[in-house]
């Protein structure tokens, strides 16, 4: 009997952690902080909200099919703020709207690779990305990072086989947090072209990068949409997590390739979080500044509570977005050490195996925390209870 193409891969990580907690009581003084999910767990604000109902409501539209790649307006609109963002010039064209981001990439893989072909992937991973891949019957290559998490563009040109056909990277970094200097995307965009290859920059978090204006200049150069594949989630940015709304910008006949994978999945993006995008982009600058601040401010928080943990032993590989990516000092894995925390210090997050090959032991030492929904009293309680962790 022939393996099945989800038989391939592994248990959803997230769903995996949330089982571990199943039957097991939390006293009222020492709930369960949860840090395992990079999501908001908090709604839309209001106005996006009653926007949301009034669309609902009032448009016929907002219950019917609509065209695959998007709707025009929010195309054009995320197109513009792409523009305007990077200091480039980017069409509409060039820019399609898929059920969230991990659709865009399953759609551009789809359409660039067939089965045997490779990809390249830091590690850690984000997770998501090496499950579809297997699930393709595309090979994940892994591109081990140092201590950095940064990885090595040298190092990838190595791992270059004629069955490559992308390198995908995240920033800022999912799980590590890191945020990749921008001489480092150019030059991964330079080894990616020179072999032919795309580069697929997945920018989920880019709305809570630390650093002010373009995050690299890639959208600038000369037939950028040859080479790169920029993939983009609205579901941070105005918490639409549950409406599934991301995007994809590269050339249009890539696009046209990617139509048949979101053609014959989904059809078409959900009307409503397609609107509720649009006017997210065209009403809530100033408070999605707000929200940018929030998560600076905690991850100030978890920088500046870290010699607490370094005390114990803990050291601090990668922060930054929503993640801290910690390595532990106990002689245990760290998936074995994320069971255990969540009966001994009422914590789930995520080991490091969920993030590495098997045949890395680093995943073994390393776990990652999702910080976004922590506050500063939150993140003090969460050390709290790690400097008191001994096995």
């Amino acid at each position: 009997m022939s393996t099945t193409r989800t038989a391939t891969t592994f248990a959803p990580p997230v769903m995996e952690a949330r089982r571990w907690i199943e039957g097991v009581s939390f006293p009222a003084d020492r709930p369960l902080i949860n840090v395992s999910q990079a999501a908001p767990v908090d709604p839309p604000p209001p106005p996006l909200r009653q926007a949301m109902a009034d669309f609902a409501l009032t448009e016929d539209s907002a219950h019917l099919y609509g065209p695959v790649l998007g709707n025009p307006d929010l195309r054009t609109e995320l197109a513009h703020q792409i523009s305007q963002h990077y200091s480039a010039e980017v069409q509409a064209g060039q820019v399609a709207i898929t059920s969230g981001c991990n659709q865009a990439f399953s759609a551009a893989i789809a359409a660039i690779t067939g089965e045997g072909d490779e990809v390249i992937l830091p590690t850690p991973w984000y997770f998501n990305h090496k499950m579809w891949l297997d699930m393709a019957g595309v090979t994940a290559v892994d591109l081990p990072t140092g201590d950095d998490l940064l990885p090595d563009p040298q190092a990838a040109a190595a791992l270059i086989t004629d069955k490559t056909r992308a390198i995908a990277l995240v920033t800022p970094n999912n799980p590590g947090g890191v945020e990749y200097p921008a001489e480092l995307v150019r030059a991964f965009y330079d080894l990616a072209r020179e072999h032919g290859l795309y580069l697929m920059v997945d920018e989920t978090y880019r709305d809570f990068d630390s650093r002010s204006g373009a995050p690299h200049g890639l959208f600038t150069l000369p037939g950028w949409d040859r080479t790169l594949i920029h993939l983009y989630s609205f579901s941070k940015a105005y918490r639409l997590t549950g409406h599934r709304v991301g995007a994809l910008a590269t050339n249009a006949e890539l696009l046209a390739e990617i139509e048949k994978f979101l053609d014959t999945v989904a059809i078409c993006p959900g009307q409503i979080g397609q609107y509720a995008a649009l006017w997210g982009m065209q009403n809530l600058n100033q408070w999605l500044a707000g929200e940018r601040h929030e998560i600076l401010d905690r991850r100030a928080a978890i920088a500046e509570g870290m010699p607490r943990l370094e005390a114990k032993g803990w050291k601090l590989l990668g922060l930054g977005a929503y993640f801290a990516y910690l390595e532990h000092p106990f002689d245990l894995t760290s998936d074995d050490l994320a069971r255990h925390l969540v009966t001994d210090a009422g914590v789930l997050l995520l080991p490091g195996t969920m993030f590495m090959p098997e045949s890395d032991p680093a995943g073994k030492r390393q776990v990652r925390i999702a910080f976004a929904n922590l506050d500063r009293a939150g993140i003090g309680q969460l050390f709290s209870r790690l400097e008191q962790v001994a096995f």
